[in-house]
């Protein structure tokens, strides 16, 4: 009799032109929200107040940019990151379409790389992964690559395919919803009066704040977005016994943390490339740090786009990222590179 369970796709179980398509579709509502920015000192002024949303040409407030990615990425995990050792980057990353309560989110991914490690026991999984609303509107589009246990160290080595991948996405190319116009944006009501013109290419932000993270708020956070990976909530599945906090916890966290400083960031569009350079464990303290990597104006009324490095760390000098070997630092939690649309 066929097993009933499954226990996760190994490494042999890729090959490159493979399309996933992923279960348990997800209905969002206004409880997503209402947990996220429990779970996170989630302030941005669109994401928060229909309101303000309306004043920047949209019909009401949509849930958080973060909330599609996290529902996204969670549909893919039982057949993409079941069994990985570790998450290692993204690219390509562009939100398309806002996700509005009561949308109805899935996901589908494309096998697009396939490289085994020189150990033989583990190897690499390039993943293009497209989230999907009700209307079979892309809402969300990003790469990730996965590092990925083998079934059987025996096992031939597949050909590999690396992919090209942009660096960064081109500004010009980026998705801008439809009707936003911040020419009326109120500056007062978002918390800063920073504009795009008083940010500086090569400017550092330091976010100033800190939050403590624990086993029992990473763990809800993932369970909410329907990630099964072992490692966050099994103990055996780590050798030393702890749970690794999900990156896009420290995502979610650093973002949430940048309001102080970047407080008219308001919308995530693209997601350039990012590495979790260091595990993040509970009782960590999460802190943030941004750089300005690029300026771009856009089409729509008011609104121009700031290319960002967002850096979280557990400690440390705030500014510092790499050592003289090129590798990051032991502190570095994370490494985000991403634009984001902000007020002219």
């Amino acid at each position: 009799m066929a097993p009933k369970t499954n226990p996760g796709r190994f490494f042999e179980d890729y090959a490159v032109g493979q399309t996933i398509h992923h279960a348990v579709p997800r209905t969002v509502k206004m409880g997503e929200r209402a947990v996220y920015h429990m779970l996170y000192p989630a302030r941005h002024a669109l994401y928060s107040s229909d309101q303000f949303a309306q004043g920047c040409g949209l019909p009401f407030s949509p849930l958080d940019d973060m909330i599609a990615f996290h529902i996204v990425f969670g549909k893919t995990v039982p057949d993409v990151s079941l069994n990985a050792v570790a998450n290692l980057g993204y690219a390509e990353g562009r939100w398309i379409t806002p996700v509005w309560p009561g949308d109805t989110l899935r996901s589908v991914s494309d096998v697009i790389g396939i490289k085994e490690n020189s150990n033989g026991k583990t190897g690499v999984v390039w993943v293009r992964t497209t989230g999907l609303n009700q209307h079979d509107e892309t809402v969300l589009e990003y790469v990730r690559w996965v590092m990925v246990r083998k079934r059987d160290a025996a096992t031939p080595a597949p050909e590999t395919v690396i992919p090209d991948l942009a660096q960064v996405i081109p500004a010009d190319r980026l998705v801008i919803p439809r009707r936003l116009d911040f020419s009326g944006y109120d500056f007062t009501l978002a918390g800063e009066p920073h504009r795009w013109a008083d940010y500086e290419i090569g400017e550092q932000i330091d976010h100033v704040d800190g939050v403590t993270v624990e086993d029992a708020e990473h763990m809800m956070a993932t369970r909410l977005w329907q990630n099964t990976a072992k490692v966050h909530f099994d103990t055996t599945a780590r050798p030393d016994g702890s749970r690794l906090i999900y990156g896009g916890h420290v995502i979610s966290m650093a973002r949430a943390l940048s309001f102080n400083g970047l407080a008219n960031a308001q919308m995530v569009v693209g997601l350039n490339g990012g590495a979790h350079a260091n595990p993040c464990l509970a009782g960590d303290t999460i802190r943030a740090w941004s750089e300005v990597l690029d300026k771009a104006e856009t089409d729509a009324p008011g609104v121009g786009a700031l290319r960002l490095r967002l850096v979280a760390t557990k400690g440390g000098e705030a500014f510092t990222l790499k050592g003289e070997d090129g590798k990051y630092l032991p502190h570095v939690l994370l490494d985000l590179d991403y634009w984001a649309l902000v007020p002219l």
